[in-house]
Order: structure tokens, then sequence, then C-alpha cells
């Protein structure tokens, strides 16, 4: 592979902003796994967010890259899986298999798609340097023929459009909107552009901590929800604290400490079965390896309100954010009846919207 910029690229990256700022190019926030794609000729190489690469995992997009992609070009975009009209996340991680066996069976049975946003080279021609307005031009050209699973990502100039996706879009699953300013080089690795994201509130029980890994801090609150049944369903978890406020926060749940699981809701966490049939903290995973996902049972009697984005399945897709305890509000009161539901809109549209 010869390409005028070469694998390893870490990706532009974007900083929040609480709303959407006007007078800049504006593209739906996708929630899949970051891509920049090089292909020259044949060869096709996919490296991941931190410039690892993901080719081996999607072999579909690999075939589809040496159909539809020029055959020199350096492209920056999302790969994502879709079922029933939205994204899926958890579909998205099972793509990720050691088993090269699995990995061709999940490429036919949850195939998945590349929303392009960028191009960072074509042909002999780097663009780093060119400005945005003019990299979306040449990447809308050199995507003029392309067809599914490789799509042109939707963009507008129009802040009260980029305000309509905010809304409307959450209900295909994507996660917000990204402003670039118009005349933007690409910069690798730095975070030049604005996301924002949708954020909600929940009030949660907090049932078990873990630790931090320099020590007996509070890495992180584990947060639960009652489903209709009455059980107390593990559904994320709080962080980023300083470290003053760890050590604050272990000294206030000291006495909520249990000194084992018996008769806690989570108790059978380490059973497989039991991780099956139930939203328990710490289970068996491939994607943990050697990471120690034990934690401290706390009496689930205190509640705290954090703030999220949005929901996958039944869990906090990321991790949420602590924003105050709720002394006010008893454990019962912490179900998932609460939460807002999105109303639902069909992924199909948002890509059929694409245009330069």
């Amino acid at each position: 592979m010869h390409l005028p910029v070469m694998p390893p690229v870490k990706p532009m990256l974007a900083k929040p902003a609480a709303s959407i700022p006007p007078g800049m190019h504006y593209e739906a926030k996708w929630d899949g796994y970051r891509a920049l794609v090089f292909r020259d000729g044949d060869e096709v190489e996919i490296g991941s967010r931190s410039a690892n690469s993901l080719t081996r995992y999607f072999p579909e997009l690999v075939e589809a890259f040496g159909a539809h992609l020029p055959r020199r070009c350096v492209l920056d975009g999302e790969i994502v899986v879709a079922r029933e009209g939205r994204l899926d996340f958890d579909a998205l991680q099972q793509r990720v298999h050691p088993a090269d066996s699995r990995v061709r069976m999940l490429a036919r049975t949850t195939p998945a798609a590349y929303v392009a946003f960028d191009v960072l080279a074509l042909n002999d021609t780097p663009l780093l340097d060119v400005p945005l307005t003019e990299r979306r031009e040449v990447l809308a050209a050199a995507l003029r023929h392309a067809g599914p699973p490789v799509h042109l990502a939707p963009a507008t100039r129009d802040v009260a459009v980029a305000r309509e996706w905010f809304e409307r879009f959450e209900g295909a699953g994507l996660d917000g909107v990204v402003a670039k300013r118009l005349n933007l080089p690409y910069r690798p690795d730095q975070r030049l552009m604005v996301k924002v994201k949708h954020e909600r509130t929940a009030d949660c029980v907090v049932a078990g901590v873990r630790e931090h890994k320099s020590g007996p801090v509070v890495g992180s609150l584990l947060l639960g929800l009652y489903d209709d049944a009455g059980r107390l369903q593990h559904v994320g978890v709080c962080g980023a604290f300083t470290m003053q406020r760890r050590r604050q926060l272990m000294e206030e749940l000291a006495p909520l400490r249990m000194e084992s699981a018996e008769g806690h809701p989570w108790a059978a966490w380490r059973d497989e079965e039991a991780q099956a049939a139930n939203r328990l903290p710490g289970g068996p995973s491939r994607w943990s390896g050697t990471k120690d996902l034990s934690w401290l049972p706390l009496r689930p009697q205190r509640v705290c309100e954090v703030a999220y984005d949005h929901m996958q399945g039944a869990r906090f897709r990321h991790t949420a954010r602590f924003r105050r305890w709720r002394p006010d509000r008893q454990p019962g009161e912490c179900t998932y009846a609460q939460l807002e539901e999105v109303v639902r809109y069909d992924l199909a549209e948002v890509l059929d919207g694409g245009g330069a």
C-alpha cells in the first residue's frame, strides 16, 4: 500500500458543547465505530479510533469498499449496524470476535454499513490542509456512484435543519449533532470539531462500588433501576470524579457496605446462568479480558440523580454523570417508568437525506 496519507492515523475528534453553534457545517453524530478506510487498489485497511486494525472483523465492508470506493483514497467515517430501522450498537459490538468462523457468520447475519463524512486523500493528492467545504465536495463526487452498504453522511449548513436533526434522528439511534468550521483543515487526533449530544437525567439506586485502580477510593458507582417485576437491574455506572471526591464518596458510603453479596439483589453476579437471565454487574465477558470487574456490595438504600445521553436496550449506553444525591427519593421509586421514551425514526430516512 502506497498512499499520500498512510496508516496508522488517528481521526480528528470533537469537544462537547451545550448547544448547536451557528454558522457551521453540520452532520448527524453516528453511534458506531469510528473508522478510517485506506484503499490502494486491491489493498484495504480499516483503522479504528485508536489506530488499531478492524479489517478482519468486517469482510463484507472490505468487499464493498472494493466495489464502491475510488481505487486510491483515504476516508473517515463510521461503521454501524442497523436492525429494524435503528442503529444497534450491541449488535455492532458482537462483530469484533476472535474466531474467524464467527466473524464470517456475523458478516452474513448482521452486516455492517459504512457512513463516510470526510476524505483525507484521493488518488495522489493529500487533502489534510484543504478546507472542509472543499473536502466535502471531493467526498461527494468520489461517492456519487456508491451504494449500500457505503453511504455519504447527510450534511447541512442550515442550523435550523441541524436542530431538527438533533430532535428527530435520535429515534433512529443517532447520538446528536457534530458541527465543523467551514474552513477546518483535517488534523488527526485533535479536538477541533464540536459535538452536541442528548442529555437526560434519571434517579438511580446506588447498589455497589468499584474501587479505583489507584487504591481504596471510589472508581465508579454501580447503578440500578427496578423493573416491572420488582427486581433491581444493573443499568450502568457513573464515574469521572476528582480524587478528592472519590475519597469523600467512599467515606459517605461506608455505612452501607455489606460484608458479602449474600442477600444483595445482585448476589448471583458470578453465576453465568443468572447473568444470562438478569442484568447483573461484573459478568463474564470476552470484552473484559483480565480486567478486574469485582465490586463492593452496598445496601440499596441511597438514590442519586445521574445524567445520561441515551439507553442501549435496558442499560445506559455510556458512563452516566453523577449530578447529586436525592435524599427525597425512595429506592423503590427508581424504576424504568421514569425514563423518557424516544420517538422512533427510520434510519433509512436519515441516510436518504445525504447530500453535499
